[in-house]
């Protein structure tokens, strides 16, 4: 008698499983399970489930459309989107573009900056070398003197400086805050000893001591520090050349206190004398 070879019990090519393999519930528990082929022609059976409760969903569980989140809309992007409509020119464009309308205003500044740049140049030459028949530097240093400056070579040498330096930097437009606060300051001392030689207001040419001259020069030192250079200008890079603010301001009120100290520390007395209450 022949002993039968024990046999296991294999899959059929027709898809049927052994009973081992038939407890398995997931294609993913066992690969070589077979789904069911689903014919999408024939009509859904009317017990598939459809609603939540059906499907066993959590009502109170919102959906991935119904979340509402903080982030606006654009969070993926790396820029948010224009404030102008396409094709308007943004703000800052209309900004550039109207500082870029300045019309004459750089030319008028340049003739008002070489005329009053000029003047003291010319002022100040004929203090220092005598020449445009001036009084040269012996003669300028005895004026100071006789004219009451307590300290007169000091005067002479900020009276230099500041008519040939201040004037020859307001002509380049070349840091014009402090070329300009210089021949402010000169003219207002000069306005001051004219003022103060004579009683009463000297706002008259009938007199040597008039001061409309040095009226009319400190006015346009004053619109320059206020209005800057324009950029007919070495300081056509700066802010102050087109768009003066806060600074200009400082710069006007630092030199009319320059002006008030050395005429009170260099010659002494009230510089508005002869004018109003200070007859």
């Amino acid at each position: 008698m022949t002993d039968k070879p024990n046999k296991t019990p294999t899959a059929t090519v027709t898809g049927e499983q052994p009973a081992a393999a038939r407890a398995v519930t997931s294609p993913f528990d066992s690969p070589t399970q077979q789904l069911p082929v689903v014919d999408l022609a024939k009509p859904r059976p009317d017990d598939m489930p459809r609603t939540d409760d059906e499907l066993g969903l959590d009502p109170d569980v919102p959906s991935i459309g119904q979340i509402e989140s903080d982030e606006p809309a654009y969070s993926y992007a790396s820029i948010p989107p224009a404030a102008n409509s396409p094709g308007e020119p943004s703000k800052a464009a209309l900004r550039r573009k109207a500082e870029n309308r300045r019309g004459t205003l750089d030319l008028g500044l340049f003739l008002l900056r070489l005329m009053v740049g000029a003047t003291f140049v010319y002022h100040g030459l004929q203090k220092l070398t005598g020449w445009f028949h001036g009084a040269g530097l012996d003669g300028t240093r005895d004026m100071m003197a006789e004219g009451g400056w307590d300290h007169s070579i000091i005067a002479t040498i900020l009276l230099f400086i500041g008519e040939i330096g201040g004037g020859a930097l307001l002509i380049l437009g070349l840091a014009t805050p402090l070329a300009a606060g210089a021949v402010l300051a000169v003219i207002l001392d000069a306005w001051a000893w004219k003022q103060g030689m004579l009683p009463g207001f000297q706002y008259k040419s009938s007199v040597p001591t008039g001061v409309e001259l040095e009226t009319i020069l400190a006015g346009a030192a004053a619109v320059v520090i206020l209005t800057g250079p324009g950029r007919w200008s070495l300081d056509r890079g700066r802010a102050w050349s087109t768009r003066p603010s806060y600074g200009s301001f400082a710069a006007l009120l630092a030199a009319i206190a320059a002006a008030a100290g050395a005429y009170w520390y260099l010659h002494g007395g009230n510089p508005l004398t002869g004018i109003g209450p200070f007859d």
